[in-house]
């Protein structure tokens, strides 16, 4: 009886990462769209969900905490509750760079610079690597855990090309520093929610296999722990 409890538990703890997971994607969606369409609905859509994400994380964490005081998990019961917290903790700061994008994108509205730049192929990379570590989440995929940790070398040249395309922009009309500058940091969150993707994903393999390094792992011929 008591192990059928826990494993209600545990059931409602996937459920909600993956309705947490979905938040952070609309949040991102919401405060992209914000971005390159000016949208002060999905401005503050964006800034709503950030909300939402907090209170859930909040309430993840409170059942994290009483999955493992009040039970005693097995080896691969306590890496579900392990990449949880860690999960929750990535969840809420793309959450927090989600609004930050926002809030920044009414100061670009109308602004050259956005299509100056590759911004709109960094907002989609890192929506992607947000949306695929969830899906490894869900699906139990390890594959395609490993490729989100893989994609956030292209997050990341996006981001150091964005920086010399700025530099490009304010060396042909200093007049445009203050917008190159909201880019700069706009390109920044970016960066960051897809490092927070990759957490996530590294949080993944962690959860399926119990180790950390899926190379190491899979050159040994392992398959993902049970």
């Amino acid at each position: 009886m008591m192990r059928k409890a826990y494993d209600q538990q545990l059931e409602a703890l996937h459920s909600d990462l993956i309705e947490m997971g979905a938040l952070c994607e609309a949040a991102i969606a919401c405060a992209a769209k914000a971005l390159l369409e000016g949208d002060a609905v999905l401005r503050d859509r964006a800034i709503a969900l950030e909300r939402e994400i907090d209170l859930a994380d909040r309430d993840i964490e409170q059942l994290c905490v009483r999955l493992l005081l009040h039970q005693q998990p097995m080896a691969s019961d306590l890496r579900h509750v392990t990449a949880a917290q860690k999960m929750i903790t990535d969840m809420e700061r793309i959450g927090d760079q989600a609004q930050d994008i926002a809030e920044l994108s009414e100061f670009m509205q109308g602004s050259s610079v956005k299509s100056d730049s590759d911004i709109a192929d960094m907002a989609r990379g890192a929506s992607k690597m947000v949306t695929e570590s969830i899906d490894a989440f869900v699906r139990k995929d390890l594959s395609k855990a490993r490729d989100v940790i893989a994609y956030d070398t292209v997050v990341d040249d996006l981001f150091t090309k964005i920086k010399r395309e700025l530099a490009e922009i304010l060396q042909r009309d200093s007049g445009l520093a203050e917008d190159c500058l909201d880019l700069l940091m706009i390109a920044k969150y970016f960066e960051r929610i897809g490092d927070h993707a990759e957490n996530i994903a590294e949080a993944v393999v962690y959860y399926l296999t119990g180790r950390r390094d899926v190379d190491a792992l899979e050159s040994l011929g392992l398959e993902p722990a049970e």
